[in-house]
């Protein structure tokens, strides 16, 4: 496609001779270091990426970009990882899929590994407060900036814009997010076969509502039946359960926790109830991937090796979606009616971001000296145009000094 942004950024690699290694090398840098400061969870992860690969770097469109993070919110597992996978794809081809995954999981899970050890070792967590302290106020400044430059590419219409606050206002009131999602891009649809005169074509809107639900059913219904019911501990039994979970895993991890409590506790009795809240506190509280908080799980089960077969047990499910959706998405686009999916589904995804970001900024923004840090990382962000990996390490040492100072 010699066409797209990508494409012409391949050519000028090459042309430049720095090739397909120098390529990678610059998509797992970038990766490695967004998952080594990527605290706030999905929504803060997916602003640094918007800001990194869009505006500084160019590897794609915004409105690529967007149609990406769609693509995410309709297939099950962690969104920010899959959306790193989709751009590792498309910047990258399939080495470039791995690479992107792989680099963006790989500290946090040697972060949590070692907290794991520290863990197994001690019986308690390490004393994290100070730097969270200082990172949640930047975090909300990242994913505003984020918002307010996807939003002004997704809101293309007067109708998406009332489609969006709609979506806004469903979310807020409880609505499951699948069904905002399904009901946003089926109403864009809609709107856009009314408004051309012609009639939707089901067949397309049903491939892009089956995209998302159908091969997650399919491949959750095969793990599931498959022998996820161990009844002793053992390392492929940790794998396929791990695994299960994220064939099928849609949401938060709230709905981890949910989805963690019913097997390991439960359903197999392989954790206690107090290390399963230790195990989702450690996953909340590092950065990258909350996903990551199995990696904690295997190892508290079964040290090193539980911890390696417990990660890729529940991140690999995430590598084969995206491997099978990435390349239907440029196709998807070409098609007026699944255009209109798209459209509908990415407005969605961003109320979805703005309702988690109003939540995030009430639990973060606490007092006199967590507002002046939101206020000085987002003017930071807007006119100085420091990048937002800075800026976070700034927040946890002021978060570290301000409690120090305080005695806490």
């Amino acid at each position: 496609m010699p066409d797209c942004p990508t494409g012409r950024r391949q050519e000028s690699v090459k042309r430049h001779g720095r090739g397909k290694a120098h390529l990678l090398r610059d998509i797992a840098m970038l990766f490695l270091r967004l998952g080594t400061l990527a605290f706030g969870g999905p929504a803060a992860h997916i602003a640094m990426m918007e800001e990194e690969v869009v505006r500084r770097r160019g590897w794609m469109s915004r409105e690529q970009f967007l149609d990406y993070l769609g693509a995410t919110n309709l297939i099950p597992g962690p969104n920010s990882t899959e959306l790193a996978i989709h751009i590792g794809h498309a910047h990258g081809g399939w080495p470039g899929l791995v690479a992107a995954g792989g680099a963006f999981i790989l500290p946090a899970a040697m972060m949590v590994g070692a907290i794991g050890w520290a863990y197994t070792r001690y019986g308690t967590l390490p004393e994290v407060s100070g730097v969270l302290y200082g990172t949640k106020p930047i975090v909300i400044a990242v994913i505003l900036q984020a918002l307010w430059s996807l939003i002004r590419a997704a809101v293309k219409s007067r109708g998406l814009a009332i489609l969006a606050a709609g979506a806004v206002v469903a979310v807020g009131a409880g609505v499951n997010e699948l069904l905002v999602l399904a009901g946003a891009g089926l109403v864009a649809a809609i709107a856009r076969s009314v408004a051309s005169g012609t009639a939707a074509k089901p067949r397309t809107v049903g491939l892009v509502a089956a995209a998302g639900a159908g091969g997650a059913t399919l491949t959750a219904g095969g793990l599931v039946e498959a022998g996820v019911a161990p009844a002793t501990f053992g390392l492929w039994p940790l794998f396929l359960a791990f695994a299960k979970i994220g064939s099928v895993l849609f949401g938060s991890g709230y709905v981890l926790l949910a989805f963690l409590r019913a097997d390991f506790v439960s359903r197999f009795g392989w954790l206690t109830e107090q290390q399963l809240l230790d195990a989702t506190a450690v996953g909340q509280v590092t950065p990258g991937p909350v996903f990551t908080t199995a990696t904690f799980i295997g190892y508290v089960l079964a040290g090193p090796a539980g911890a390696a077969v417990a990660t890729a047990g529940i991140f690999l499910p995430a590598f084969v979606f995206v491997a099978l959706s990435g390349p239907v998405i440029p196709r998807l686009r070409r098609s007026p009616t699944a255009g209109a999916v798209l459209d509908g589904v990415n407005v969605a995804s961003l109320a979805l971001m703005t309702v988690v970001t109003w939540q995030l900024g009430r639990a973060s923004l606490v007092d006199a000296p967590t507002v002046a840090l939101g206020v000085l990382g987002l003017a930071g962000l807007v006119w100085s145009r420091v990048g937002s990996a800075w800026l976070i390490v700034v927040g946890a040492l002021s978060g570290l000094v301000l409690t120090l100072a305080r005695g806490g």
